[in-house]
């Protein structure tokens, strides 16, 4: 049996929800279950999803959305797969600049034939990461 995109990405009911330039057809297509799916930037969430194109709105908006993000949180990237939409983004790019957030991945998914997500989540203390991509700054 074909998992839905939720079931992929970990989404469950209720979550406290924010989604950031998503596509039209993004929830639709995902077969989200219900949502507590806020629209704006109040207080904190169980579940972002950010879509961005470039490395510019990538630094613009993601250390404000870490912020809003809980402890327990994640906190899904999608960027165009394949320099798609002139995107300046790729794999290595998005968790080397989430590491210097202070955010670690653990996920990538497919979205669709335009967009992959990576997901992000702040890191457990006293644990190691180890990424050729990233690195954690001491000060996170």
């Amino acid at each position: 049996m074909t998992r839905s995109i939720s079931e992929k990405l970990g989404v469950t009911p209720n979550m406290r929800t924010l989604f950031i330039n998503a596509p039209d057809d993004f929830s639709k297509n995902a077969a989200f279950p219900l949502l507590d799916l806020k629209q704006k930037r109040i207080g904190t969430f169980d579940y972002i999803h950010y879509f961005v194109i470039t490395q510019k709105e990538f630094h613009k908006h993601f250390p404000i959305l870490k912020n809003h993000l809980n402890t327990k949180g994640m906190l899904w990237l999608s960027w165009p797969k394949s320099k798609r939409k002139l995107t300046d983004l790729n794999i290595q790019k998005v968790i080397e600049l989430g590491y210097t957030y202070g955010l670690v991945e653990s996920k990538v998914v497919s979205i669709d034939e335009i967009w992959s997500a990576i997901k992000f989540t702040h890191p457990i203390n006293g644990k190691i990461y180890n990424n050729s991509y990233g690195q954690l700054l001491s000060n996170q």
